[in-house]
């Protein structure tokens, strides 16, 4: 495979998880008429509510779960792979997984991902997150075979943490994805130079679809959809915060290419950090 058709589908879930597989349904049939053999949705696709109350009352186990049944009935109706962002899965013990799932063109589930790094910030703005109160962190990092691109999994706040792209990229993954809540304040100030250090790290694509705008619970995304190529040039973006696609062709070969320009998946050494006082102390008076 040479050549990979992906999109982006942006949306501005509520708390209903039936409204918000209409919407799906809708984006992710567009992204499938313009021609994209993958497409992704954002983190939350199933409802993005921060009430716990609310949350628990929705949440099923994922034999169960409405979002990812319709996704796996999409995927085989458009024949695609469909990758869900992610959505709420009841974990058990009153916890829940921030779950993404990646569908075939048989429309079977081919490999999950539970959200490694939990959200637990206080921002300038007043904003407290504690997804570790509600949210079971996952311990296993994924990747899966699209037919000839190999993709490697990410969800939002894990785009901070550079080692897990990292090893994704060493595992083989050619494309990497962070689909994503992104709060506005953060969005504004790092989305961008995230997703694109990401990708020039790693000599990889990077897909994130992004949920945006003003939701029903209160909560306020950045949106920005983003696809980023190897070398760290966006080569589609959502303007806005409005719900819609984005479309791009993957030249995979760019892949080989930024690698070997600047090999430094190759080149990293192994090294220890020296924290000895006295060789501290002279280094900074010499």
């Amino acid at each position: 495979m040479n050549e990979l058709v992906v999109a982006a589908v942006q949306m501005r879930s509520g708390v209903s998880p039936e409204a918000n597989i209409a919407v799906m349904k809708d984006l992710v049939r567009d992204a499938a008429s313009r021609g994209a053999r993958y497409v992704q949705t954002p983190e939350m696709t199933g409802a993005v509510q921060r009430d716990r109350a609310g949350l628990q009352r929705i949440l099923r186990p994922e034999g169960d779960d409405p979002v990812l049944n319709a996704a796996s009935t999409l995927a085989g109706e458009l024949g695609i792979y469909l990758h869900i962002g992610s959505t709420a899965i009841d974990a058990g013990g009153g916890m829940a997984a921030n779950r993404a799932v990646v569908f075939g063109p048989d429309g079977s589930a081919m490999v999950r991902y539970d959200k490694i790094h939990m959200f637990d910030v206080d921002l300038d703005n007043g904003e407290s997150w504690r997804e570790s109160a509600v949210y079971r962190p996952g311990e296993n990092a994924r990747t899966v075979d699209l037919g000839g691109a190999r993709l490697g999994l990410g969800i939002c706040y894990d785009v901070r943490f550079p080692h897990l792209f990292r090893d994704l990229a060493l595992a083989g993954a050619d494309i990497l994805t962070a689909p994503a809540a992104f709060t506005r304040q953060t969005g504004e100030a790092h989305w961008h130079v995230l997703q694109r250090a990401r990708a020039i790290e790693n000599g990889a694509f990077m897909i994130s679809a992004a949920q945006g705008g003003v939701h029903e619970d209160g909560r306020e995304t950045y949106g920005h959809s983003l696809i980023v190529n190897p070398w760290g040039r966006v080569i589609a973006e959502a303007e806005g915060d409005e719900p819609g696609v984005i479309v791009a062709s993957l030249a995979l070969d760019e892949v080989k290419a930024a690698r070997a320009k600047i090999p430094n998946l190759k080149n990293a050494r192994s090294f220890r950090i020296d924290n000895d006082t006295e060789t501290a102390r002279g280094a900074q008076v010499a």
